[in-house]
């Protein structure tokens, strides 16, 4: 028999620990930050530097480019929306996107711009909310002529210029045809960073003010937003993105100066926070109690019953589970979970050590964040080591192994 603390055994504790301690003294990741919790009770690791080569050491505030993990708790803006009826799941989106009015569609995605058909229908706001409004980053598409327009216009945020302002961005999304039909398939990323152009069409106000009044605020995320202020810019690490073929660090974005030491043009939806172990702690246990924090009530139960479970068909659920595996060799595993709810990954099948209803999902700077209703469990692991080698990726894989075996049922 192992003693518990809180929820977890002291060995279990102790292995996760030693697991994040492993990959740090490999000398492939600078230094990590994790928090594990469940009910009242949370433990905090926080191992090796901010820098490669020394420097300041990690600390529970150290502030992250949360990545793709932005995109469960940048939801939550269209969450307050469905909750006051200022939006419905079906509306049209063009009532307030008008530039995505009379949609074409490629005959093929692989097939020439101009070789199109119009749509079938509308986009609604629920295709856009689980991403299905039929355009976004698909890897099995690179080198077609959509997805080279794409890249080519500025609208994803891994380009060494900046997205355009909001405006801009939707104007030349609206020049492109849609790989898909709406409501056909889901697609990634896109749909998140659409997100914010529809909540800030719908309130008459940027998409960063309207989440720091109804969502960071309640909750107390007092470090999160789209941007580092000046005072703090000092618990924010280099993000690097090492060498495919060697490993050697390399800077994609630096701390001071960097592309988050400033306000963007472009408040990202699907990938623009930054933020810290107990700020999202605070979003993913308020998920798990229903849309209550401290006994106040953020978000309604029945949105956050639809955020956290499967919104695709058993179609759509096929299509993304292929997706997922045939490719992960380019993902290292990520994205293996069947399912997708509003924002967030959601597991339909128990893949590795992880149950089914497990919902979040990772990023690609070395993060990821997910709640398990099943034992009432939050987990959550910040890096700042890009995925163009897979370093951070097994440092992920091997905390949810480590975290699994740790929980005292």
């Amino acid at each position: 028999m192992t003693s518990s603390n809180g929820g977890f055994t002291d060995e279990g504790l102790r292995k996760v620990r030693e697991v994040l301690t492993r990959h740090v003294e490999s000398g492939r990741v600078p230094g990590v930050v994790a928090l594990i919790g469940r009910g009242d009770e949370t433990h905090v690791e926080a191992i090796g530097t901010m820098s490669h080569d020394g420097g300041a050491p990690m600390a529970r505030d150290t502030i992250f480019r949360m990545a793709s993990t932005s995109k469960p708790v940048t939801m939550a803006a269209a969450a307050v929306l469905l909750d006051e009826c200022r939006l419905r799941l079906d509306d049209l989106v063009q009532t307030w996107l008008p530039e995505l009015a009379d949609r074409r569609v490629l005959k093929r995605i692989d097939g020439p711009l101009d070789d199109t058909v119009p749509a079938r229908r509308p986009i609604t706001v629920r295709d856009v909310l689980t991403s299905t409004f039929g355009l976004g980053m698909d890897i099995t598409a690179l080198g077609s002529p959509i997805m080279g327009a794409i890249i080519e216009n500025g609208l994803t945020p891994d380009l060494p210029q900046p997205m355009p302002e909001p405006d801009e961005w939707l104007r030349r999304l609206g020049t492109l045809p849609l790989m898909h039909q709406p409501g056909e398939r889901w697609q990634y990323h896109i749909a998140s960073d659409l997100l914010g152009v529809l909540v800030a069409r719908v309130t008459g106000r940027s998409f960063e003010s309207f989440l720091r009044e109804r969502v960071f605020g309640p909750l107390g995320m007092a470090d999160t937003g789209f941007h580092v202020p000046a005072e703090k810019i000092d618990r924010l690490p280099a993000l690097y993105a090492p060498d495919p073929r060697t490993g050697e660090f390399h800077v994609w974005d630096e701390s001071a100066d960097g592309r988050w030491s400033k306000p963007p043009l472009f408040p990202g939806g699907g990938g623009g926070l930054v933020s810290t172990v107990d700020d999202y702690h605070a979003y993913f246990r308020m998920l798990l109690d229903g849309g209550l924090h401290g006994g106040e009530r953020v978000l309604s139960r029945p949105v956050v019953e639809l955020m956290t479970t499967n919104r695709l068909t058993p179609e759509q659920t096929a299509l993304r589970e292929t997706l997922a595996k045939d490719n992960v060799h380019l993902s290292y595993g990520q994205g293996q979970h069947g399912g997708w709810g509003l924002g967030s990954a959601v597991r339909t099948y128990r893949g590795d050590y992880a149950p089914v209803g497990q919902f979040g999902w990772d990023g690609g700077s070395g993060t990821s964040t997910y709640a398990d209703p099943r034992h009432g469990l939050v987990g959550i692991v910040l890096t700042q080591v890009g995925m163009t080698v897979p370093n951070s990726a097994h440092l992920i894989h091997d905390f949810w192994t480590a975290v699994y075996q740790a929980v005292d049922a």
